[in-house]
């Protein structure tokens, strides 16, 4: 029941991603297609749509509205890859590795433009500014991670203050919007976006989890490649704030000359200590008040969905 419902409503998804990223210059369409089509879990639209069909919104400005949290999702990516020069992501080649960096750049940023021609769509001005400010916000994130980069000295204050405008703002702004499209009163948006903002924070903790005990099979990117990165993510924190000496010091050397690194021996450090343990625990938390965020909002199908999103963020590193 719940891998059927999630399939139809995602097969409709893709149909309006598709249909309305067209664009009449050969490039963008071949870029754009070759990102969408890489898939990837969708879960930040597939958010967007339950949270509408939980509150009786069957209308296809639902699915414009979750075309347009991916759209957005998207652009980051492309920006991203750049950014961190990344060769590899969902298993293949990054677009910029495919086409360049101009192309990515470019095709983000038609990509990011087409959103905001959704987002128009809903003729709502709070559905505007709110995705207007999240955006805003998440372009601080992502300045806020490439002054992180290097830093041993991050704490994990500052490491969640990345994940709330980066990755949580994003999904807390498909909830939001879903709601307003649907009609729903303040507080019925407001639980929403608790559940929302619980399951991005959830979800990125966990992807920090994977990059120390995955593989490329499953991440679709080389184990350590944040921290070849130079990106000090919530295992090396808590690391370095509880190892010994010896472990300071390697993960420090390690983060300031990452390119000379022994990265295998620091995934190793981070296995054999309980940092993932803890990781593990806060995710889990986190997934628990997504859970109690929902406990009041209509009983349906795709609140039991809502749920099992939860359920299944952390259920990757069981």
């Amino acid at each position: 029941m719940f891998e059927e419902l999630v399939k139809s409503e995602l097969e409709f998804v893709d149909k309006v991603i598709r249909k309305d990223l067209g664009s009449q210059v050969p490039l963008i369409n071949t870029v754009g297609e070759y990102i969408i089509s890489a898939g990837g879990k969708r879960i930040r639209p597939l958010l967007t749509v339950m949270c509408g069909r939980m509150l009786g919104n069957s209308s296809e400005l639902i699915y414009k509205m979750a075309a347009m949290i991916e759209y957005i999702h998207t652009a980051t990516l492309l920006h991203d890859d750049v950014v961190d020069e990344s060769g590899l992501r969902r298993g293949r080649a990054t677009a910029n590795a495919m086409f360049g960096n101009a192309a990515s750049v470019l095709v983000g940023d038609f990509i990011y433009t087409r959103a905001f021609q959704l987002m128009v769509e809903s003729n709502s001005l709070k559905v505007l500014k709110i995705m207007a400010d999240s955006t805003n916000v998440i372009s601080e994130g992502e300045v806020l991670q490439l002054l992180n980069i290097g830093r041993s000295d991050l704490t994990e204050v500052e490491y969640f203050k990345v994940i709330e405008s980066k990755t949580a703002r994003l999904f807390e702004a498909g909830a939001r919007v879903a709601a307003i499209v649907s009609g729903a009163t303040v507080d019925i948006e407001d639980k929403l976006a608790d559940y929302a903002i619980c399951l991005g924070t959830a979800f990125q903790i966990v992807d920090d989890i994977l990059d120390y005990n995955s593989s490329s099979e499953v991440m679709g990117k080389n184990v350590g490649d944040d921290l070849l990165e130079g990106k000090v993510t919530l295992p090396l924190i808590f690391l370095l704030a509880t190892g010994d000496a010896n472990t300071k010091s390697l993960i420090t050397a390690a983060i300031d000359k990452p390119k000379e690194a022994d990265i295998a021996k620091i995934v190793n450090l981070v296995l054999d200590s309980n940092s993932l343990d803890y990781c593990r625990k806060l995710a889990h938390d986190y997934v628990l008040k997504a859970k109690d965020a929902l406990k009041d909002l209509p009983d349906n199908n795709y609140r039991d969905v809502l749920f099992h999103i939860a359920e299944l963020s952390i259920e990757r590193i069981k």
